[in-house]
């Protein structure tokens, strides 16, 4: 089926000419009754996009009509386990151009390897459908900034699956933060080591598993022969479709380093070190070994990680330590600890010790606010802004790093200050037919 944006074009102009080809979800932007059935669907099927459909159907009033993945296997696998855990079986598509076109869908949720969220999020925008799509928003600065474009253009519903953005502890824990319980907020320091950020082993080139379109699944990036450590389980190592371990734990972990000073803006300044300096039986671009440093107004933002290791500071593989002038907050998923600074004059702490707060996921949580925000027409709890604000900063990292530059960025130009090196990795430059959507 050939690419045909102008097809989703015409299909807005439709949506938008009158109500009777609306989903009959909606009438003038509003819920149209709290016993309506949201009917979503997934493009995405393997992994993070098939756990956030699970917390979907979950809720009350929500049913999956369908289902859209490049394999075969897990398409035909998943739309069984559906019918076993519902009664109904969705429909299955393995273009989601088709998808799409699906007017019974109301929301869709995207959870494809990073280099296909951009073209599924606009032209699902464009169809008139709501959007919960994972983090990082897109693989790239520029595609980043298109998804903003169309979510606003089209005025849909988008949460990005920053999950903590809903999880009470964090929630308490910014709040804790913002009432000045730490002092002045000059610093943190976030971390995030795991094995897996090695990439797979290393293994020749083979042709695709049977039911794969691998053509498909490349899309818009490079022409490249199949290799099973960069498919299923290990694409996010390599720069045509992941940032490694700071595109996929710094994007949670940055996001609540922003948060804590509401910081709405790119960093002044962004330098990286580090490299691949380990495991040469692993396949991975993307670099085993990173520090960055994120330079705001009065406020840095200390990101590390090395992978092949499960350690780090505070007994702790991953996590965040806001280091105030009166305490310092340590926190993760499974909680929070605040751990006061000594007054010598006064001989006591700066600030009053808390009790260890207790944490957990906050997936559910997520989809459920998501779910909400279709019937009431509210921003979510993870805004598109804020999706697009997080990855820019993950992205402008591995950026310093990949041209061994201090890089400024330019706001009003959208682009690095006199870097060519730099802004020739904003945008991507897609495979044809596949073009670069503009909004």
């Amino acid at each position: 089926m050939p690419v045909s944006r102008r097809r989703f074009i015409n299909n807005t102009a439709k949506l938008m000419a009158g109500t009777a080809v609306l989903s009959p979800l909606l009438v003038h932007g509003k819920f149209n009754s709290p016993n309506e059935v949201i009917r979503v669907a997934l493009i995405g099927c393997r992994n993070m996009g098939w756990g956030d459909l699970q917390n979907a159907i979950r809720q009350p009033g929500v049913e999956c009509i369908a289902l859209c993945d490049v394999d075969d296997n897990i398409l035909n696998n998943r739309a069984a386990e559906i019918n076993r855990e519902t009664g109904k079986t969705p429909r299955t598509y393995k273009d989601f151009r088709q998808l799409l076109e699906n007017k019974d869908i109301d929301a869709v949720i995207i959870g494809t390897p990073d280099h296909w969220h951009c073209l599924p999020f606009v032209y699902a925008c464009e169809a008139g459908k709501d959007v919960y799509v994972e983090k990082p928003l897109a693989n790239s600065i520029a595609e980043c900034d298109a998804m903003v474009k169309a979510a606003r253009k089209y005025n849909r519903v988008v949460q990005v699956g920053q999950q903590q953005r809903s999880g009470p502890h964090w929630i308490n824990a910014m709040n804790l933060i913002k009432s000045g319980k730490l002092g002045q907020l000059r610093k943190v320091d976030i971390w995030a080591n795991f094995n897996y950020g090695t990439g797979a082993p290393k293994v020749p080139d083979s042709n695709p598993p049977a039911g794969v379109d691998f053509n498909f699944w490349l899309g818009p990036a490079p022409q490249r022969s199949f290799n099973s450590a960069r498919f299923h389980g290990s694409w996010r190592m390599f720069w045509d479709y992941g940032g490694g371990l700071l595109t996929d734990w710094g994007v949670h972990l940055l996001d609540i380093a922003l948060w804590a000073r509401d910081i709405n803006v790119m960093p002044r300044a962004v330098m990286a070190t580090g490299g691949n300096f380990a495991f040469p039986d692993r396949d991975h671009e993307t670099f085993d070994t990173m520090n960055v440093i994120y330079q705001h107004n009065d406020y840095l933002v200390n990101w590390s990680h090395t992978a092949g290791t499960q350690n780090g500071p505070y007994g702790r593989s991953y996590g965040l330590a806001f280091i105030g002038n009166d305490a310092t907050m340590v926190i993760d998923r499974n909680g929070w600890e605040l751990m006061p600074e000594w007054d010598e004059q006064a001989k006591k702490p700066k600030t009053a010790p808390i009790d260890k707060q207790s944490g957990g996921e906050s997936h559910e949580l997520h989809m459920k606010n998501f779910l909400e925000c279709i019937k009431s027409r509210k921003d979510p709890a993870c805004t598109i802004e804020n999706g697009s604000l997080v990855a820019k900063h993950a992205h402008a990292g591995n950026i310093a790093l990949r041209t061994q530059s201090r890089l400024v960025w330019d706001a009003g130009a959208n682009n690095f200050v006199h870097n060519n090196a730099a802004n020739n990795l904003i945008k991507p430059k897609y495979r044809q037919p596949w073009i670069f959507p503009q909004v």
